[in-house]
């Protein structure tokens, strides 16, 4: 039964057992210790009758008779109501019997005392114990209800009640855990606001004094196609952050759903770099795509494609003319990974641990166009399907991104 599971309960039951016994034991002594007080009033009444009838001269054989004569006569009863001792008489008028009853009653008394103290002792540390853990877990439960959630309940014993606490402490828990990722939602939320406005700020600055610029000087074509063109780059570049921030917030939020497919390689890349081989010709760079053809990777192709394409981008940004971007894979026996690697300028050891951080431009690309979000999408999306994105860099000399991915058999 599940009743004996509960510690408590199963100690209440053993001391219920030990009290019955004890009881038991109590009624045994107390039948042995009123046979042998009947025996002694017995041979205490025969033994003052015998002396009254040998003091009288009585012979002894028809004392001895009497004595163990089994039976009794009318003529008995009658002299025994005669003399006043019949069923009737009160026992305050019988010295001997008066005496064992007040014996026997005084220690049935003291028994039935002791044994009620017992019981209402063991009963009382039941009650007080089971007591003690409901007061305990209802200040708990209130502190639940007040948002603290640092106390928890007693919850590594057996037994039903125990069962029920550590449901409460369950539902507290996921309780806990809803309000902290409502804290957060609400903290993503604002932070995601404040990034949005304090992006837009510089490039609707810039859009107002173009358009002031413009408006003043209508005699002047070339100013006003210069201006127009400045106009033209920077809502290209707005359209561009609020993309950005859009997709990256959605991968913060959870919105997206990868739709994971086991792709080759080569179609992946040749996805991710297709817009971004034209930019390298014209800038004088080359892209190299180097790896075993018939190697695949499970993963969403769009997205992996859209943080591949954010890296060699990246990787567009910090190299000068005539510079390579070389992109290789290779297989381990746990996972395919994909190394991006560059020859440009490289990044400073104290920058390196904060380019995945949303805005964050290093000293060096402070002079160079883009958001600051591709590199923190990229891992995003990278890590929301199970991979690891990782950098190694030398100033000066070159950086690598590797992207690994277990492989799924």
């Amino acid at each position: 039964m599940r009743l004996f599971h509960d510690r408590q309960v199963r100690c209440f039951c053993v001391f219920l057992l030990f009290f019955e016994m004890v009881f038991f034991l109590a009624g045994m002594e107390l039948y042995h210790m009123q046979g042998k007080a009947a025996q002694n009033l017995y041979l205490a009444h025969t033994g003052a009758v015998a002396s009254s009838l040998l003091e009288q001269g009585i012979p002894a054989e028809v004392i001895a008779r009497a004595v163990t004569n089994g039976e009794s006569s009318k003529e008995g009863a009658d002299f025994l109501a005669l003399i006043g001792v019949t069923e009737h008489t009160g026992t305050r008028f019988l010295p001997l019997l008066s005496s064992f009853q007040h014996d026997i009653g005084a220690l049935m008394l003291l028994g039935g005392a002791c044994l009620s103290v017992l019981l209402f002792s063991g009963t009382f540390i039941f009650l007080w114990k089971r007591e003690r853990l409901y007061g305990d877990a209802a200040k708990v439960i209130a502190n639940f209800t007040e948002g603290d959630f640092s106390r928890h309940i007693q919850q590594m014993k057996e037994g039903t009640i125990y069962r029920l606490l550590t449901s409460v402490d369950q539902l507290a828990t996921i309780l806990q855990s809803e309000n902290e990722t409502g804290h957060k939602s609400r903290e993503f939320l604002k932070n995601t606001i404040a990034d949005i406005a304090h992006q837009l700020k510089t490039p609707l600055a810039a859009l107002t004094m173009y358009h002031e610029i413009i408006s003043d000087e209508p005699d002047h074509p070339d100013l006003v196609k210069e201006y127009s063109e400045k106009t033209g780059a920077t809502l290209k570049r707005m359209e561009q952050l609020i993309q950005a921030l859009l997709k990256i917030t959605r991968l913060d939020a959870g919105c997206i759903i990868f739709e994971k497919g086991c792709y080759p390689i080569p179609e992946l890349i040749s996805r991710s770099v297709h817009e971004l081989t034209a930019r390298a010709v014209n800038e004088g760079k080359e892209i190299l795509i180097d790896g075993p053809p018939d190697e695949r990777v499970v993963c969403d192709l769009q997205w992996t494609g859209e943080a591949i394409g954010n890296i060699v981008k990246n990787a567009l940004d910090h190299t000068e003319q005539k510079g390579k971007i070389r992109i290789s894979w290779e297989r381990t026996p746990a996972m395919i990974r994909i190394f991006i690697s560059d020859n440009g300028s490289g990044i400073l050891p104290q920058d390196l641990h904060h380019i995945f951080k949303r805005f964050y431009r290093s000293r060096n690309s402070l002079d160079l166009q883009g958001v600051g979000l591709g590199l923190s999408m990229a891992k995003s999306i990278v890590e929301e399907q199970g991979g690891i994105l990782s950098v190694e860099s030398v100033f000066r000399e070159g950086t690598t991104f590797t992207l690994s991915f277990l492989t799924e058999l």
